[in-house]
Order: C-alpha cells, then structure tokens, then sequence
C-alpha cells in the first residue's frame, strides 16, 4: 500500500479519539481509552485487511446493521498504547494528515504523551485529558 494513499484514506475514514471511561479497578476512578479506528462497509473490508497488514496490529470488529442498509460495517482498530505509539503515531508523524482529523491526531499524541509520563493519574491531569477528549471527533466521555 502507498503510504500516501493511506493518510489520504484515513483522512476520510478514520479517526483518532480518546474516551474517557469510570472504571473503579483504577487507580484514578477512571480509564482513558486512546484508539485509531477506520470504518467500511462489508464490501471494503479487504482494504481494512490491508491496512491491518501494512500497520502490523490492530484488529478488525463486525458491527452488524440492524438498520435500512444492505451490508454490515467493519472497523479496524487498534487499540494497543504499545502499537499506537510505536507504529501508528510515527507513520502519521511521517506521512502528515491534511484534514480536520490533523487537529484530532494532535490532541491524540498529546494525550498519548501524558499517559505515558503518567499525567493522566492526577487530577490535574485527567481534568486536562477530558477538556483534550471533548475536542476529538469521537467524544465518548462517561464520567
């Protein structure tokens, strides 16, 4: 696969979020949850195949309609803070979005960052990380 043409792709069809979750097993209350996701229907799933392929991780999740289309969706995901970092970050780094998404790949890396410095355990820190996620184009924040 180009790699151009990949960030062209993901420019359409994916997205960078981070949702914020309760989960009282953590230390904080909470769980922040970073995932790079691109969705197709049923018909294109060999490209989300090659995707998976060229990135080396991820996995690929039926979502099945129950609506007014003919076809179910599919979403490559990867989900894997090791991967994400050393993989999908990099790539994106290398091959920039042009998109919208290029705002919400920022504010990913960002609060991939504070993760990884271990910012997100203090109250400061996940305060910041929800006002980040709330920007994403996703926005699932539960708590």
């Amino acid at each position: 696969m180009d790699s151009w043409w990949i960030t062209g792709f993901v420019d359409g069809e994916g997205c960078f979020s981070v949702s914020v979750f309760k989960n009282a097993t953590t230390k904080a209350g909470v769980q922040i949850f970073p995932e790079f996701v691109v969705t197709q229907g049923a018909k294109s799933l060999l490209t989300l195949k090659n995707l998976q392929d060229f990135f080396g991780c991820g996995r690929i999740y039926e979502n099945r309609r129950k609506d007014n289309h003919r076809e179910n969706l599919y979403r490559y995901c990867v989900r894997s803070k090791k991967d994400l970092r050393e993989k999908i970050i990099p790539f994106f780094e290398k091959y920039p979005l042009n998109t919208s998404k290029r705002q919400d790949f920022m504010v990913f890396c960002k609060v991939m960052d504070m993760i990884e410095n271990k910012s997100h355990l203090t109250p400061e820190g996940l305060m910041i990380i929800r006002e980040l996620a709330a920007t994403t184009n996703r926005r699932k924040i539960r708590v």
